[in-house]
C-alpha cells in the first residue's frame, strides 16, 4: 500500500462503505468525500460527513498508518486544524486520538489491490500491455483528447518562455521554434541558439539572396570556420566573415553532430533547405494563420535546397546527383511540432476558439506517427490512425506509462476499477 492508492481508494469510494465505524465505535455516513487535494495541506478539502450522528462539514487526511500524523509535523500545523476524520489503512495506536480515525484495510477488495500490484510489477513498454486493448473505445477516445490537450499545453509553456523573451513578437518565436524543429533531436539546442542569435529582421534584410543567407545560418553554427577547397563555401566563409562584422554578430557556442544520422538529415542539409525557406516565404506565420486547409500550409514548407546541394550532403564532399528537397514526412513534422502548437498557442494568447479547432483539425489529418514507440503501442492492441492519436499516445507514455502513473490515467483507473468491490 502507498499514500497515492489509498487516495485513490478514498476518492472513488472503492471500499465497502456500508456500517462504517471509526475505530472508537462512532458511525460515520459518507455524504461527500470531498475534493482531492493538490497543492499543500490536507489531502481532501470540502467533505461532508455524519459522524456519530453528527454533521460535520471540513478536510480530510489519508495516511498509511496512524502514527503517521505525528511522523508528518501535522500536529500544531494550521493547515491541518479543520480536520474533521483521519482515514488510515492500518491503526497502529492504543491511545486516544484527538481526531476521529477510520481504518480502510479490510474493507478494500484483494483484487482490486492485486490488479494494482501486477501493474506496477510489470517490466514490459507499458504496465498495462496485455490489458490496454480491453479498454472501452469511449475512454480511450476521451483520455486520448486529454492527453493531446496536455501535450499542447505543455508546449506551451516552452512556447511562452520564447515569447517573452522576444518581447511577444510572434515571427520571431516562430522562426525560434522552426530552426530548432529542422535541428533534429540531435540538434535542436544548437539550431535554436543560432534562431536567437539572428532576429528576423535581419534575416529579412538579406532574404533576396540565398548565398548570404546560407552564410548567416552556416557562419553562426561555426560550419564555414575551415578551410575550403570548392568556390561555394569559400564564398559563403567570406560572406559571413563580412555580414558577422557588419552586424556585430556574436557566435553561440553549439556543437554539431552527424552521429548515426542518415545524409539527407546532415545539419549542412537541413541548414541549407531552412534558408531556403526564408528565401522562399513571406511573414511565413501570418500565412499559416491565414492558410484556410492543410494542403496549403504543407505547400509552404515544401523547398529545395540550391543547386550547390544537389552533389553534396557537406562542404567539399561531392556525392551523387540527388535534389534535397524537404520530404512529406519532414513537412508533416514541422506542422505537429512547430506549427500546430504554435497555432494553438497564438489562438490560445488570443483566445480564438476558430484557430484552436483548426489546430486540431490539422492534427487529425496527418498521417500517424510511426516510429518505436506507436509500433509498440500497435502491438499492445491500441491502433492509432493519425497524429492526433499518435501525439496522444506519446505523451502518454512519457508521462503517464514510464512513471507507472496509472492510477492518475483514466486507463489504468479502469483497469483497477474492474476489479473492485
Amino acid at each position: 500500500m502507498n499514500e497515492r492508492l489509498l487516495q485513490f481508494i478514498w476518492q472513488h469510494l472503492y471500499f465497502a462503505k456500508e456500517h462504517l465505524f471509526t475505530v472508537k465505535g462512532q458511525p460515520v455516513i459518507i455524504l461527500s468525500q470531498g475534493v482531492l487535494n493538490t497543492n499543500q495541506g490536507p489531502d481532501f478539502l470540502q467533505a461532508r460527513l455524519s459522524i456519530d450522528h453528527v454533521l460535520w462539514a471540513g478536510n480530510i487526511e489519508l495516511h498509511l498508518r496512524t502514527s503517521d500524523w505525528d511522523r508528518h509535523g501535522h500536529t500544531g500545523n494550521e493547515h491541518y486544524n479543520n480536520i474533521i476524520l483521519h482515514v488510515v489503512w492500518e491503526h497502529d495506536l492504543h491511545e486516544e486520538q484527538p481526531l476521529p480515525v477510520l481504518e480502510l484495510k479490510n474493507r478494500v477488495a484483494s483484487s482490486l489491490l492485486n490488479r494494482y500490484y501486477e501493474l506496477m510489477q510489470q517490466k514490459s513498454f507499458i504496465p498495462c500491455s496485455e490489458l490496454a486493448s480491453t479498454v472501452p473505445e469511449i475512454i480511450w477516445s476521451n483520455w486520448k483528447e486529454r492527453m493531446i490537450a496536455e501535450r499542447l499545453f505543455e508546449k506551451n509553456e516552452k512556447i511562452n518562455r520564447l515569447l517573452n523573451a522576444t518581447n511577444y513578437h510572434w515571427e520571431e518565436t516562430f522562426w525560434q521554434m522552426l530552426a530548432r524543429n529542422f535541428g533534429i533531436t540531435v540538434n535542436a539546442d544548437a539550431f535554436e541558439a543560432m534562431a536567437c542569435s539572428i532576429p528576423v529582421n535581419l534575416l529579412a534584410k538579406h532574404k533576396n539572396q540565398i548565398h548570404q543567407l546560407e552564410a548567416l545560418l552556416f557562419g553562426q553554427l561555426g560550419l564555414l570556420n575551415s578551410e575550403f577547397k570548392e568556390d561555394y563555401p569559400q564564398l559563403l566563409k567570406k560572406e559571413y566573415q563580412f555580414l558577422q562584422k557588419k552586424h556585430k554578430l556574436q557566435q553561440p557556442s553549439c556543437l554539431i553532430s552527424y552521429l548515426r544520422m542518415r545524409p539527407s538529415n546532415f545539419p549542412t542539409v537541413r541548414l541549407a533547405q531552412l534558408a531556403m525557406l526564408i528565401h522562399q516565404s513571406h511573414h511565413l506565420f501570418s500565412k499559416v494563420l491565414e492558410a484556410e486547409n492543410l494542403q496549403n500550409v504543407q505547400k509552404l514548407f515544401s523547398v529545395t535546397a540550391n543547386d550547390y546541394w544537389h552533389y553534396h550532403y557537406q562542404f567539399d564532399e561531392k556525392a551523387a546527383f540527388r535534389k534535397k528537397q524537404t520530404g512529406m514526412g519532414m513537412i508533416d513534422n514541422i506542422l505537429i511540432n512547430t506549427v500546430i502548437p504554435v497555432l494553438f498557442a497564438y489562438a490560445e494568447y488570443h483566445n480564438k476558439e476558430q484557430l484552436k479547432q483548426k489546430a486540431l483539425l490539422w492534427l487529425q489529418q496527418l498521417p500517424k506517427e510511426n516510429n518505436n514507440i506507436t509500433s509498440k503501442w500497435e502491438q499492445a492492441g491500441i491502433e492509432h490512425t493519425n497524429a492526433f492519436d499518435s501525439q496522444a499516445l506519446l505523451h502518454l507514455k512519457r508521462h503517464y506509462c514510464d512513471d507507472k502513473f496509472c492510477l492518475n490515467c483514466a486507463v489504468g483507473n479502469k483497469l483497477v476499477k474492474n476489479n473492485r468491490l
